[in-house]
This record gives C-alpha cells, sequence and structure tokens, in this order.
C-alpha cells in the first residue's frame, strides 16, 4: 500500500511558524501572569516561613 503525503509549501511553513511562535508567546505571558498574581495575592506572606 503506497501512502501519499501532502508538502506543504514554504508560505504554509512560515504561516505554521508564525502561529506556533504565537501561541508559544501567548503561552508564555499567561504563565507570568499567573505568576505575578499568585504573588500579589499572597504578598508579603511569602516571605514568611514560620510554621
Amino acid at each position: 500500500m503506497d501512502l501519499q503525503t501532502v508538502k506543504p509549501t514554504e508560505k504554509q511553513l512560515k504561516a505554521q511558524r508564525s502561529r506556533s511562535i504565537a501561541i508559544a508567546l501567548a503561552l508564555a505571558a499567561f504563565v507570568v501572569i499567573v505568576y505575578v498574581v499568585s504573588v500579589v495575592r499572597i504578598g508579603p506572606a511569602i516571605l514568611d516561613r514560620s510554621f
């Protein structure tokens, strides 16, 4: 059985790379926002290590 694969064009590869970079940047921004919000909500208590 001979399977044929579709080869993307250079334009499609460039668009795919651009989308991948945009998704990676959005994910990184989300992680930073969640981290900053967590630190702000905890506030100075983050440095208090007494149990």
